[in-house]
């Protein structure tokens, strides 16, 4: 629908006596009504003010889109208004307006009011033709310059868009994209799911691989990269790139996927990135990335690896004390009946994999393959040796960077020798090397550090381990399964080995608080969210039963100075309870499914309902009432 057909002269003004927002909007709805579009102009102007009250329809650079979608509107339409020396329409960049479109679109027609905001943002991103009709001498010369407008722009992106299809149309995707992140449960498909949505929307031939927690899904086939224009890595971890050399690719965060999909999918169709050459990273603005995203996408891989080891050996161990009996004896509780034993043998087993596996996969993802042994082997020598979590960690950097600089020093070995360094070469002096410097220089220093770290914390007084489980809970939900999230999960699945079962309770509780305080909100707060929120809400009561923070991650991306301080409040609180409480959890999952595992249990229910209280409280003070 073009913007010339719904703009009538009557519904025009330039440089009218107007001061204010209040006055600007009242203007704009007398000229709408003037125009013949209402049946209800106090009904109109009530939706408009409804939606204002949403937040600013000032969209900065001068303009200002008030809009309605109300059943008091007859037919589609369009007014203006120039006000030459501007007026403070609360903008978003702060500025004053001085041009302003309001658009009024019937209750029952399809978004024709989106479609007007998109042709008209598009046409106003041009500051001359902004300027040229703030200039203009009356309404012919203003309805003549938008006309212009528009038949050259769209005519333009007609033709653009007719020569993509041809040469689209040949049964091949035209952007590819890989998600992944560290634990592989919710933010991997999450970004899969608002790609394909807004490439759907975008006309984009489009198809993801999720590389989850369940394995590779959908996988890319080498004929489909081949004919792609470009693909999109939306990775926390390390994914199988060799198979994109040559490719125009955009590295980034998995979150990105979910934030930025649109960004994302506009540069890889316009092929806005760099070529991907084996070996050489890149981000999402085509410059190398930084040692720091480096060396967390090298930890994740490994830490991702590692959970399932550490939940299902961790659950395990915790049901052995479950079943047991502390009568038999103390000290071999946990094996004293059979069945204790039996539970508690294979999760001591699965558990033992634990650093191995973490160092193992952290190896392997700085030098490839040939370092994952090395890795291994570093990290089963720092569980034996004492060194533990920490010199697990340590042991896979270095045992990837020993890899990398093994593979440089014998590259200059004849061809015919190029397979020994796989198979003799590099586990041999690969394993002599990481057992040597994990013995004599990694393991002395690091069990110190870990006794120390051990005995602080076992010394920790109550007010101290309050604090402690304040902070660990609130990292739980500042970025809902980013890195301060992550820093915390570790941290409590590391003190499971140390026996600091306090610690992983405070964690677990602060990661169940976000979900819980949104679904809790739009249950009894129905106003602060709209409809297909509220129904979607409700599912973060199971996400947080589960433990799965990430359910609330669709609600912060859309709202975070006022989701994020209140669950992380709600989240901090319900740790510092949780210490306070003195309740412990000896398994690294779970949410409420392990509840009968969690010492103190009734007190644990309580300092997370205190924390999703008062989460929700927060969130209902801070968001404004919305009207469907």
């Amino acid at each position: 629908m073009k913007i010339i057909d719904l703009l009538k002269r009557e519904g025009i003004s330039l440089n009218p006596d107007v001061k204010d927002k209040s006055g600007a909007i009242d203007f704009l709805v007398d000229l709408m009504d003037k125009s013949g579009r209402l049946s209800d102009k106090k009904e109109y102007k009530k939706g408009v003010l409804e939606r204002e009250a949403q937040g600013t329809t000032g969209i900065g650079e001068g303009v200002a889109i008030p809009h309605s979608k109300n059943k008091a509107v007859k037919e589609a339409g369009l007014s203006a208004m120039v006000i030459k020396n501007g007026l403070d329409f609360e903008s978003l960049d702060a500025q004053p307006a001085y041009l302003f479109f309001m658009i009024a679109a019937p209750d029952g027609e399809n978004n024709v009011h989106l479609e007007v905001l998109s042709r008209l943002s598009t046409l106003l991103m041009d500051e001359n033709f902004r300027q040229d009709l703030i200039d203009s001498k009356d309404k012919d010369e203003f309805l003549a310059m938008i006309d212009k407008a528009e038949k050259e722009k769209f005519k333009e992106e007609k033709a653009e868009e007719k020569a993509e299809a041809d040469k689209e149309d040949d049964g091949y995707f035209v952007v590819l994209a890989v998600t992944a992140c560290p634990t592989g449960i919710a933010h991997t498909y999450m970004a899969a799911e608002v790609m394909e949505k807004k490439a759907k929307e975008m006309g984009i031939k489009f198809k993801v691989e999720t590389d989850g927690s369940g394995g590779v899904k959908n996988k890319l086939t080498k004929d489909e990269i081949e004919h792609a224009k470009c693909i999109i890595v939306a990775a926390d971890r390390e994914v199988e790139m060799a198979r994109f050399n040559g490719k125009k690719v955009i590295q980034t965060k998995v979150a990105n996927g979910i934030n930025k999909a649109e960004e994302l999918l506009t540069d890889a169709i316009n092929e806005k990135a760099p070529i991907y050459e084996g070996g050489e990273v890149v981000d999402d603005d085509g410059a190398k990335e930084s040692i720091g995203r480096q060396i967390y996408k090298h930890l994740m891989n490994g830490v991702s690896h590692m959970l399932p080891f550490v939940i299902g050996g961790g659950i395990l161990i915790a049901l052995a004390f479950l079943f047991d009996d502390a009568s038999l004896g103390a000290k071999t509780f946990g094996s004293n009946t059979p069945f204790a034993t039996f539970l508690k043998t294979i999760g001591d087993t699965a558990f033992g994999f634990m650093l191995p596996i973490l160092a193992g996969y952290i190896a392997m993802s700085i030098g490839d393959r040939p370092a994952l042994v090395t890795g291994f082997v570093g990290g089963a020598i720092a569980n034996s040796g004492g060194s533990g979590f920490l010199g697990a960690l340590l042991a896979g950097f270095i045992a990837g960077y020993l890899m990398v600089f093994l593979k440089k020093l014998f590259s200059k070995l004849p061809n015919s020798l190029e397979g020994m360094k796989p198979v003799l070469i590099y586990p041999l002096l690969g394993v002599l090397l990481i057992g040597a410097i994990m013995t004599f220089l990694v393991n002395p220093p690091v069990s110190i550090l870990n006794t120390s770290l051990t005995n602080g914390l076992n010394a920790m007084g109550e007010s101290s381990k309050v604090v402690l489980g304040i902070v660990l809970g609130a990292m739980m939900s500042i970025d809902m399964g980013g890195p301060f999230n992550k820093a915390a999960y570790v941290f409590g699945t590391a003190s499971l080995t140390t026996g600091n079962y306090d610690i992983m309770a405070a964690v677990m509780i602060g990661g169940m608080v976000p979900p819980l305080a949104i679904a809790l909100c739009a249950t009894f707060f129905k106003n602060r969210f709209s409809k297909d929120e509220r129904g979607s809400a409700l599912t973060n009561y199971i996400m947080g039963a589960s433990f799965i923070t990430e359910g609330a991650i669709p609600f912060a991306a859309a709202d975070p100075l006022r989701v994020i301080p209140s669950c992380a409040i709600g989240a901090g609180i319900a740790g510092g309870l949780s210490m306070l409480f003195g309740c412990t959890l000896r398994a690294p999952h779970g949410g409420l499914w392990v509840t009968a595992i969690i010492g103190n249990p009734l007190y644990y229910l309580a300092a997370l309902a205190v924390g999703s209280l008062i989460g929700m409280a927060l969130l209902a003070i801070l968001k404004k009432p919305i009207h469907d």
